[in-house]
């Protein structure tokens, strides 16, 4: 039970009683709902859980000091096998607002049916057009063949539509302060409108459009900026490779003159290198930003991706 919602039933049983009763701002600071703002009409923060980094990095933006956002997934976790402890349920169950992304983590898909707040799944506002299907017949097509690619974050417009729906079903929750979220959805896609623009300058022209992954996370970025992707893995990367796969991959490598392999901040960088090796090309990181970690080339998601578009303008001899 969220603390504001503890508030609001200590205050109906003490009016019961006759009793003069209320709830102060002198909660434990490790209380998810401690943080309190002017501006918000209840006084305090409205409580969202968001399912993982990115998700959680735009509901910030967003919300600003109205919402007190936590993460489910920890940083340095991978996102896609996330399982839920018994308080990450009830953190489900309790927040005035969920935030996630249904079908990326089958653990959260399965808490939100007990969420009592609101909801919002991005995938409604994403444009999750992109489907799984390996890019040549030699690699071996999973059971992730023909499933919805999820990562759209990596596409700044695409994260930008979904900041903008965000902000809109805020403004439905907490209506009072809904030029406040209309304000910073409008800052945040400025934003991601000039690091598109970024990425469409640096990747206008370079000398390789093959991007070769540790996993297929990347479809929508290689779409909006004209390469086309190749994921050592499926749509998940702790699905290991078969020996064939490796092997078409290393052949794709060779007969397409590719340069760079890329490997992530989260999973071991094991495979990538291996085919590297046997192929004569580099690596480098190219972060899917589904976490941040200790080893992520930046502090906060626009200076990962960033960072990735530094990686990839060496990595695809680009001028």
């Amino acid at each position: 039970m969220s603390y504001r919602t503890l508030c609001t039933l200590v205050v109906i049983g003490a009016l019961g009683l006759g009793v003069l009763a209320g709830c102060s701002d002198d909660a434990p600071e490790s209380s998810a709902t401690a943080a309190t703002s002017a501006e918000s009409t209840s006084g305090d923060a409205l409580v969202v859980v968001a399912s993982f980094y990115p998700l959680q990095w735009m509901a910030e933006e967003v919300g600003g000091e109205l919402l007190d956002v936590s993460g489910l997934t920890p940083p340095g976790a991978e996102p896609h096998d996330l399982e839920l402890t018994p308080t990450d349920v009830a953190a489900v169950a309790d927040a005035d607002v969920v935030v996630f992304l249904s079908g990326i983590q089958p653990a959260v898909d399965d808490a939100i049916d007990g969420a009592r707040g609101a909801v919002f799944d991005a995938a409604g506002s994403a444009d999750l057009s992109l489907t799984f299907t390996p890019i040549e017949e030699g690699v071996e097509a999973t059971d992730e063949a023909g499933a919805v690619d999820p990562h759209f974050w990596l596409d700044p417009l695409r994260l930008a539509d979904a900041a903008d729906a965000l902000a809109a079903t805020m403004s439905e929750i907490d209506a009072p302060n809904a030029e406040h979220y209309a304000a910073n959805a409008a800052e945040l896609r400025q934003d991601l409108e000039t690091l598109d623009d970024e990425y469409s300058a640096g990747l206008a022209d370079c000398a390789d459009k093959n991007l070769v992954t540790s996993h297929n996370a990347f479809g929508y970025l290689a779409q909006r900026y004209g390469m086309v992707q190749l994921g050592m893995t499926g749509l998940t990367p702790e699905e290991e490779p078969s020996p064939s796969d490796i092997a078409a991959v290393a052949d794709f490598v060779e007969a397409n003159d590719v340069h760079t392999i890329y490997f992530e901040t989260l999973v071991s960088p094991a495979i990538a290198e291996t085919i590297a090796a046997e192929t004569g090309a580099d690596t480098a990181v190219l972060d899917p930003i589904e976490g941040l970690s200790e080893g992520s080339e930046g502090s906060d998601f626009l200076e990962v991706m960033r960072s990735n578009l530094s990686n990839l303008r060496r990595g695809q001899s680009c001028t």
